[in-house]
């Protein structure tokens, strides 16, 4: 069975999709409605963000909540789909946890490594911020936190809804997309879309495309699991601004004023293809057509004994 077919391992029901995209998702619902219908109360919630003074409290609680969330989706999954775990991560036995690794350090490096190209160029507005307790503090929390919130992340917008959809739509493209623009979305709430502009969620919406590419070449979300933790411990530790999501104590601070520049566009269109063959020469990817927009077809089997009308 492939990846989007795991989702016939356990009951579907409309209904139950229903309830745990409602509840797993209703503080992004929330947000959603606040930023569009009351801008004014969001303009004073990142005026807010801007000004915290201690600052690895806030994000510890803003993780908290994606721990939560975590759980919840975890719960939902095992006890109304009553699906195991390991069928929303991968179609694999088990999870392939080298995978994982190897696109976490790989993705650290590349990130670490066009930062530190960065510092070629003018670093006038680039402040050294080294406060040892505040940052070693902040190492922990992005070590043990961050994980999993882009584990929740991924889980829900390349598992859930992608394999949800899946099997609602018998194909691939469709979910790939959805999930690739919802995930753009969701991030439409942070700070940076505030003060960019739009603009930006061209590299929200190609990173969802990555991580979802990645999962249906990939046939599991360990590489998608890696590269998402990856990036967003980089963002936390190694460089911050008082407008960006991730205002932490850094070890350089940005003061520079927010602009949309071409650096912005360069992992989309130039990085994401050259990874996207990285990992298909180290894992023996082919047949990209089907892969990526190929049918879903009800499994026989076991997953066959589930009824018709259960599935979706």
């Amino acid at each position: 069975m492939n990846y989007i077919q795991q989702a016939y391992k356990g009951y579907g029901g409309w209904w139950r999709y229903a309830i745990t995209f409602l509840v797993v998702m209703s503080p992004f619902l929330l947000n959603f409605a606040i930023v569009y219908y009351m801008p004014e109360i969001a303009e004073l919630s990142y005026q807010e963000m801007a000004n915290i003074e201690d600052k690895n409290v806030f994000l510890f609680q803003n993780l908290s909540i994606f721990v939560v969330l975590l759980v919840f989706l975890i719960l939902f999954v095992k006890y109304l789909h009553q699906r195991s775990i390991i069928s929303l991560i991968t179609s694999r036995p088990t999870v392939d946890w080298k995978r994982f690794f190897f696109a976490f350090f790989l993705w650290m490096a590349i990130s670490v490594g066009f930062m530190s190209l960065g510092f070629l160029g003018d670093t006038s507005e680039i402040v050294w911020n080294f406060k040892p307790v505040p940052f070693f503090t902040l190492l922990i929390i992005s070590v043990l936190f961050i994980p999993l919130q882009t584990s929740f992340e991924e889980l829900m917008f390349r598992g859930y809804l992608m394999q949800g959809l899946g099997v609602l739509v018998k194909n691939r493209w469709f979910p790939l997309i959805i999930t690739s623009v919802a995930f753009g979305l969701m991030h439409s709430f942070n700070p940076e879309v505030n003060e960019l502009g739009y603009g930006i969620m061209v590299f929200y919406i190609g990173t969802g495309f990555l991580y979802g590419i990645t999962t249906l070449m990939d046939e599991g979300t360990e590489i998608a699991l890696g590269l998402h933790a990856a990036n967003n411990i980089v963002a936390a530790l190694f460089i911050s601004s008082d407008w960006m999501v991730f205002n932490t104590d850094a070890l350089f601070l940005d003061t520079s004023e927010p602009s949309l520049g071409f650096e912005t566009y360069v992992p989309v269109f130039v990085l994401y293809p050259l990874i996207l063959l990285i990992f298909a020469k180290k894992f023996k990817w082919n047949n990209w057509r089907d892969k990526l927009l190929g049918n879903i077809e009800r499994p026989l089997g076991e997953a066959a004994l589930i009824p018709e009308n259960e599935i979706f």
